[in-house]
């Protein structure tokens, strides 16, 4: 079970040709999990057929403000909807709104929405820039309606600039995040590492630690998702921040050591995911080593910071973070290095994973971990994505917290 699970969302479709853009995002909603009510304008159906949104979603897609589906349609859609989302939303349909006109079924349903309102705005850029569409979205933002957008870009008149409406994963972020506020871990910061710290041999080379971050991402994602206010610390990586974290971007062991524990000042949780290098080059020289005539090269290493040590002595004068959780990722003694691990640097949780398995671990979207506790007792969990391993680790860390 997801954030999106069986929510009511009602998505407002109006006549740009961004409408094409809320198929997909109405597809990816219903995949995971919500159920998506589609309300579109007359002008949205001239580019593209309700049919669509019926196909993607498994349900009706509405056009008609006197349908005779019910005697007062906007009243129940939008009193039980969990949030309205209007994308792309035209010039047009914001200036109803914010003035309060309601002559078709997609603006009554706003006036009698009574859930958080996103509008992605869509229209040419001489149009948003307009001093009445922001006259309107002034107005609007005031009354608590959310924004996302727009973008910018090469609009469908040929020209650039700010209206294009944002891509559907982004949407699907703010709607993620909407719907989370007030969750199990409302008002409690909740720090998260992730990715591969790189220690410098010169400026242009560094070693590394194997690390795509996925697991880290997820984890904040899933902390997101509780309604936790997130402070994602991630050393280097192609992985796209959720929306609504509090992204710090560091590189070395001691730039995330340094960052770590300021953040874990006030926070109630830190779940250290990252792949922290344990050694760095002693020095690293200024200019690129060339290669030229040598044949060796012999590299001088020297420990790192040990961030979670450094946590826990922090943790014994002010009491912060109360929770701390570990991730190990081992290739042999699982199970007894991890609990060696989670005494040694007294953890809350350890979670141990085999990165030598070719189905967990590093650069794949699954894992298969041990949640081991403080006091040696181990939950084995069979191979998830790591959507799903995240979800598990925050399930532990809210028993832990109540």
């Amino acid at each position: 079970m997801t954030l999106l699970t069986d929510k009511k969302i009602i998505l407002g479709v109006t006549g740009s040709i961004a409408a094409y853009k809320s198929v997909e995002l109405a597809s990816k909603l219903t995949q995971a999990g919500a159920l998506v009510d589609v309300i579109m304008t007359d002008a949205a159906t001239k580019f593209v057929a309700p049919l669509t949104f019926q196909s993607v979603t498994g349900r009706k897609a509405f056009t008609d403000l006197w349908g005779d589906e019910a005697h007062v349609i906007h009243v129940g859609l939008g009193e039980s909807a969990d949030v309205l989302v209007i994308a792309p939303a035209t010039a047009n349909t914001m200036a109803k709104i914010a003035h309060g006109l309601a002559d078709d079924l997609l603006s009554v349903t706003a006036l009698a929405a009574r859930c958080p309102i996103l509008i992605a705005p869509a229209m040419d850029g001489g149009m948003y820039a307009h001093p009445a569409t922001q006259s309107n979205e002034k107005i609007l933002r005031a009354r608590g309606i959310i924004f996302v957008g727009p973008a910018e870009g090469r609009m469908a008149s040929g020209l650039s600039g700010k209206g294009r409406m944002v891509e559907p994963q982004e949407l699907l972020g703010h709607i993620r995040y909407t719907l989370s506020r007030g969750g199990a871990f409302a008002n409690k910061k909740v720090v998260v590492t992730a990715g591969g710290t790189q220690e410098d041999i010169d400026p242009v080379r560094f070693i590394s630690n194997h690390s795509s971050g996925k697991q880290g991402f997820a984890v904040a994602q899933a902390a997101l998702d509780r309604g936790a206010d997130v402070t994602l610390i991630t050393a280097p990586t192609n992985q796209i921040a959720p929306i609504g974290v509090n992204l710090i971007n560091v590189r070395s062991a001691d730039d995330m050591g340094d960052a770590v524990l300021r953040a874990v000042a006030d926070a109630e949780v830190l779940i250290m995911a990252a792949a922290v290098a344990d050694f760095k080059p002693e020095a690293s020289a200024e200019q690129k080593i060339k290669r030229g005539a040598i044949t060796t090269y012999q590299l001088q290493l020297t420990k790192t910071i040990d961030i979670l040590s450094a946590v826990a002595e922090q943790k014994e004068k002010t009491g912060k973070p109360k929770i701390v959780v570990g991730f190990a990722a081992e290739t042999q003694n699982l199970i007894d290095n991890a609990r060696e691990k989670v005494l040694k640097k007294k953890l809350s949780l350890i979670v141990a994973n085999d990165v030598s398995a070719k189905d967990a671990g590093f650069f794949v979207d699954t894992n298969r971990v041990t949640i081991i506790d403080a006091g040696g007792g181990a939950q084995t969990l069979p191979l998830m994505s790591k959507a799903e391993v995240a979800e598990a680790v925050c399930e532990r860390v809210e028993r832990l917290l109540s």
